[in-house]
């Protein structure tokens, strides 16, 4: 069986996400704002929800449809094959949003959703109350400009919980950003990555899961095993795919330091969750006393800022030592992301590459210094 598939992302990273779904041998890959939508068969699926470090989940599209009344939207979702999917004792609760459309309340359109596949189920099985005490299948549906699209969640927990970090510190990052940063910072099997406001190993765990060629999934279970959906030989082929592509033989390693000694055990007990600690290496120090031990360094770093953790003044104090420590010469790049306008001229130097992306819900400029 093929599949119409979506996976939403963080926006800035669509092409990131588009690139990795070709990759794996995805078809007809097509990027919008925040998803990327995609085809291919229950392959393809399993080895998205494996695979992707870009992704926060893969969704199943059961159809797009323009629907401007709570009647249109009610026949167009009651004519879905939903009985294909869900099984009459399974779980299927609906959630979604609604932007700049005419149905514009989203409850009522959970509502009409849940109705259309009650009744749809119940002409198919024969019977009128759902108990819904099996697996889940989580129903979402986003309504943008009219446009109606309806699916079904085969990921469960969102795919940037890899599982490795159970706690973070003040302020983590996610990790489907801290993949997109080192990605976008040509991060390679050959590199020494050094991240010297590493706080609990983000960064670090997934440049070492990048540069290794560990699937940020390859631990972890998703909800759609749970449907019988996919056969399992299924399920084996792509985790032994995904064990056979781990590189094995590559000359990278990491280097983190924080300020916070408590930050750094958990970095290495996050790295040791993540089957990466081999590579990673720590030590108590200050971004201002910033001092590389080796000639050549890809350095990606997300230092503490006004919205997250300091106040505007003392985040411009780092930036600035920053610029006096990041010092451009051969075989050195610089990734630092930041939501201060000013951040450029306060390092001191305009960057090489920008690239806008959202940490979180906080708006920020990933600069980049290659030369």
């Amino acid at each position: 069986m093929d599949f119409k598939m979506t996976a939403p992302c963080l926006l800035g990273v669509e092409g990131l996400v588009a690139d990795e779904l070709k990759m794996m041998g995805a078809q007809n890959v097509c990027a919008e704002n925040a998803r990327v939508f995609f085809e291919g068969d229950a392959s393809i699926l399993a080895r998205a929800n494996i695979c992707s470090r870009f992704s926060e989940r893969i969704l199943i599209v059961l159809d797009r449809f323009f629907a401007t009344s709570f009647e249109e939207l009610y026949q167009q979702v009651k004519a879905l094959p939903w009985s294909d999917f869900i099984g009459s004792r399974d779980t299927f609760p609906v959630k979604g949003f609604s932007i700049n459309s005419q149905l514009h309340s989203v409850p009522d359109c959970q509502k009409i959703i849940k109705k259309a596949v009650v009744d749809s189920m119940a002409a198919d099985y024969g019977i009128t109350w759902f108990e819904e005490s099996g697996p889940v299948h989580q129903i979402q549906f986003s309504i943008m400009k009219d446009e109606v699209t309806v699916m079904l969640d085969t990921s469960g927990a969102a795919l940037h919980k890899r599982g490795y970090r159970p706690q973070g510190n003040d302020a983590p990052i996610r990790e489907t950003l801290a993949a997109a940063m080192c990605q976008l910072s040509r991060l390679r099997h050959y590199h020494t990555l050094y991240d010297p406001c590493c706080g609990s190993g983000t960064v670090l765990i997934e440049g070492a899961l990048l540069a290794n060629n560990i699937a940020p999934g390859i631990n972890r279970n998703f909800e759609v095993d749970r449907w019988g959906l996919i056969p399992e030989s299924v399920w084996m082929a792509e985790r032994e795919r995904s064990h056979d592509i781990i590189k094995t033989d590559t000359d990278f390693a990491a280097f983190g330091s924080d300020i916070d000694e408590n930050a750094l055990e958990l970095t290495l007990k996050n790295a040791k969750n993540a089957k990466v600690d081999r590579f990673i290496r720590t030590a108590v120090a200050d971004v201002r006393d910033f001092t590389p031990t080796t000639e050549k360094g890809t350095l990606v770093t997300n230092p503490p800022y006004g919205e997250r953790m300091l106040d505007i003044r003392s985040a411009q104090a780092i930036y600035r030592a920053m610029g006096e420590r990041f010092v451009s010469k051969y075989g050195w790049s610089y990734g630092i992301i930041s939501p201060d306008e000013e951040f450029e001229k306060v390092f001191g130097r305009k960057a090489d590459k920008r690239r806008k992306l959202y940490n979180g819900t906080i708006k920020c400029q990933y600069y980049m210094y290659f030369k």
